[in-house]
């Protein structure tokens, strides 16, 4: 008898396709996260791995490289990626990992089944990358007093795709993805766009010869997010502590993503020469401190491994989503089986109610919002929302503040004018109080719940 091993976070998931497999014959390992699915792997030995992508702790990604680099499976098992995200670049990166197929949930059985009875498995062996040294941490303790009160938000890059500087986006500013929050005691960078340069400049007049201690949540690594961290001034300082937090990429961890983009040719410094105390962390858990800022991520429907946080803070809370596509939206198309439609729909439902559930009754949400609902048409599946959806979110999430984010490159400041207007006239028709704006280079918001 042949064993399958099914890897899901999902209990639903996780139990419908263990049955499918039994019923056809398979002998049935289960496990509800990548660690316990690695374990299991190691020690039983499965025929096919069924593994989802998107998974705390340990996403899809890292199981196939894993699985792929254990030169001691002979021959390897098939490995089979399973998602919610509709995008080509993530079947593209999982079979780059070491999968040899990707499904698209809700799975059908006929198509699962008849997907293992083919051959498979190939080995991939990857090096794991050189861990980054630093000098002995600073003492950041004036640092920490002048940050910690009143909690704020500051507003460094507000653009998506790429930086657009120029006479037409002087209102609102052309540099990409960067939000600092001061609040508590730490700094915390949404983010390291081009906008980061700015902030570098900026603490390093504001704070001069002091010791700057932050932490830098990265959404994603695609390069709008991190392309201005090689310019952030603070990095080059040994007498600064800077921590990077994110997610394991596609192909490669946080960490080999950050260092490639300063490789020669592409920069003249390389990460490791950075003289700064600097640690890169790849995250496991969905929830975590930075001292006494509570933090929360959950994963978001754009390419690749892409995450929003949320962050809990002695005056308010604070949700980051620079990039995100509804699923209800992406998979209203049309198909032949008109009962497959409503369950695909009733899905992509679904999924989208986790994300309210994130930011609900939220002081301030940051969300992506980059097209209206005209553009969107012509970008459906690009993995982002259009004004419309962004508005009708908060809403229903009982928000108090959303500011659109990630504007498009080719939005003017009347263009984003426009939709500021359309979004504070959506948020009238729901019978909302729902505050917007659209984000602004340079504005700061300082927050106060108990004023409210």
């Amino acid at each position: 008898m042949k064993t399958a091993l099914v890897i899901d976070d999902d209990s639903n998931v996780l139990t419908e396709l263990a049955r499918t497999l039994e019923d056809a014959g398979w002998r049935v390992l289960k496990a509800d996260d990548g660690d316990q699915g690695i374990e299991l792997a190691v020690a039983e030995r499965p025929d096919v791995i069924v593994c989802d992508l998107l998974m705390p702790r340990v996403n899809g990604y890292h199981v196939c490289r894993t699985i792929r680099a254990n030169q001691t499976f002979f021959p390897q098992p098939r490995i089979v990626v399973i998602s919610s995200s509709n995008y080509e670049a993530d079947r593209t990166n999982s079979l780059e990992a070491g999968a040899d197929d990707f499904l698209l949930k809700p799975i059908q059985p006929s198509e699962l089944l008849q997907i293992l009875e083919l051959d498979g498995g190939t080995t991939f062996i990857r090096k794991a990358p050189a861990i980054l040294k630093g000098p002995t941490p600073p003492d950041t303790t004036y640092f920490r007093q002048a940050v910690g009160t009143p909690p704020s938000v500051h507003f460094w890059g507000v653009r998506g795709s790429i930086a657009t500087p120029g006479d037409s986006t002087l209102k609102y500013g052309g540099n990409t993805a960067c939000v600092e929050v001061r609040a508590d005691g730490e700094l915390i960078v949404l983010d390291a766009g081009t906008g980061i340069r700015h902030l570098g400049r900026k603490l390093a007049t504001e704070f001069k010869s002091y010791p700057i201690e932050l932490s830098i949540l990265i959404t994603h690594t695609h390069w709008d997010h991190i392309q201005g961290f090689p310019f952030f001034i603070p990095a080059y300082s040994p007498h600064n502590q800077i921590r990077i937090k994110g997610y394991e990429g596609a192909r490669t961890g946080l960490q080999s993503v950050l260092s490639s983009q300063m490789e020669s040719p592409f920069f003249p410094v390389s990460m490791q020469q950075m003289p700064g105390y600097l640690q890169v962390e790849e995250l496991k858990e969905m929830q975590f401190n930075i001292g006494k800022v509570k933090v929360r991520a959950a994963f978001m429907n754009h390419p690749g491994i892409c995450v929003g946080y949320r962050l809990e803070t002695s005056g308010g809370s604070i949700a980051f989503l620079p990039d995100n596509e509804p699923h209800s939206r992406l998979r209203m198309t049309p198909i032949t089986d008109s009962a497959q439609s409503q369950e695909v729909l009733a899905f992509a439902q679904k999924q989208d109610e986790h994300l309210i559930d994130f930011i609900r009754d939220c002081d301030v949400v940051i969300m992506d919002s980059q097209y209206d609902a005209e553009e969107y048409k012509s970008h459906i599946g690009w993995g982002h929302t259009c004004v419309d959806d962004a508005v009708a979110l908060a809403v229903i999430a009982k928000v108090k503040k959303l500011f659109l984010f990630h504007h498009d490159p080719d939005h003017d400041d009347a263009k984003v004018d426009s939709m500021q207007e359309w979004a504070r006239e959506l948020a009238a028709i729901h019978g909302s109080k729902l505050e917007v704006d659209a984000a602004r280079e340079g504005v700061n918001l300082v927050l106060n719940r108990a004023a409210k």
